[in-house]
């Protein structure tokens, strides 16, 4: 066999492996998914609220209870209702909330920007110093960097989240006024700018106003300050972990025996093996501030998703909180997945 023959077969072997894994990854992408839908029907169905109750009031006659009762499909077999409920999913109709009397799909699309604009932007202040934190303490563990990292970790997981909000609003807003409080604009910007995309601090970009961007900034600092201690706790104790495990291994070793500098070693050797680790550690935690976020925006009266959930709650509005709970696990599977699928990009050795 000659080695242009090998290479043709290689590549095809190899071309084959490939979309094996991905026609596996996606089917296993859409199980998950659908094991989501089954979860959300179940849990609608097991609910102890009456929606044919919360529709046409206690105080009803039986004929009419009846009546709701079979235009909402409630009298058919429970496989029938599932197979209705994916297809009013497939059209995008997730009900109608009682709390709002709006369709629960506006009312996601109104307040998840607020609630990806509040993670993101703590997702970004945590992974940096969160990354940050974990080299110094790898640098020279054991030292006064290595105690203060792991102090921070504690710090951050120790500390409830609604009580340091509390404890912010206190200090940096009631007392020093560095902060200008709950909500993401003071009424009189609310109402004066058009919000075009659901992103405070981009609608007040395309404003062309300071005022409003530097109001939006304001109202968003501190929230975004609770909830990236949050975030980097997490990420310095799991990364510190991985690259202390690490440091222990041969190529480190041989490294530090040809003289290489502990920057040079952990900058060069021991990054580059954990990237895709730390791959998975982001995407984690970005998605634990997106589902995490509902006392954050409950106590700084955050717009968002969060605090949307937390009002269908304390209704009863079982419409919307399975809307919010089919849209927070769709974004932590879809992050995982994009999680896993970068990590086989930048790790050969996950191959």
């Amino acid at each position: 066999m000659s080695t242009s023959t090998y290479s043709v077969g290689a590549k095809r072997r190899l071309w084959i492996g490939r979309s094996r894994q991905l026609v596996s990854g996606l089917i296993s992408l859409a199980l998950t998914l659908f094991g989501l839908l089954i979860f959300t029907f179940i849990l609608s169905r097991a609910a102890p609220v009456d929606p044919v109750l919360q529709l046409v009031g206690d105080h009803a006659s039986q004929a009419t209870y009846d009546q709701a009762r079979h235009e909402l499909g409630l009298d058919q077999p429970l496989p029938m209702q599932f197979l209705h409920y994916l297809g009013r999913l497939s059209h995008g109709d997730l009900g109608v909330s009682q709390l709002t009397q709006q369709p629960v799909i506006n009312d996601l699309m109104r307040t998840f920007p607020a609630t990806i604009e509040l993670a993101t932007c703590a997702m970004i202040f945590g992974a940096l110093f969160g990354i940050l934190l974990a080299a110094m303490a790898v640098f020279k563990p054991g030292s006064w960097m290595d105690h203060l990292a792991r102090f921070i970790s504690l710090l951050g997981y120790s500390v409830p989240v609604f009580w340091l909000g509390l404890l912010g609003l206190l200090l940096f807003y009631a007392t020093l006024h560095w902060s200008a409080g709950p909500g993401r604009l003071d009424d009189i910007y609310t109402y004066t700018m058009t919000q075009h995309s659901g992103f405070v601090l981009l609608d007040a970009l395309r404003s062309g106003d300071p005022a409003i961007l530097k109001n939006a900034i304001a109202h968003l600092w501190l929230p975004v300050a609770v909830l990236a201690l949050l975030s980097m706790a997490s990420i310095t104790r799991l990364l510190r972990a991985v690259m202390l495990e690490e440091s222990n291994k041969e190529y480190v070793i041989l490294a530090q025996a040809k003289g290489a500098s502990r920057l040079r070693i952990i900058l060069v050797h021991i990054f580059p093996n954990v990237l895709g680790t730390l791959i998975t550690i982001l995407a984690l935690s970005y998605a634990s501030l997106l589902e995490g976020a509902v006392l954050t925006e409950t106590v700084f009266a955050w717009p968002g998703l969060g605090r949307y959930l937390t009002s269908a709650l304390f209704a009863s509005d079982i419409s919307a909180v399975l809307g919010a709970t089919l849209l927070i696990g769709t974004c932590f599977i879809l992050l995982n997945a994009f999680a896993d699928a970068l990590t086989k990009w930048v790790d050969p050795r996950t191959r």
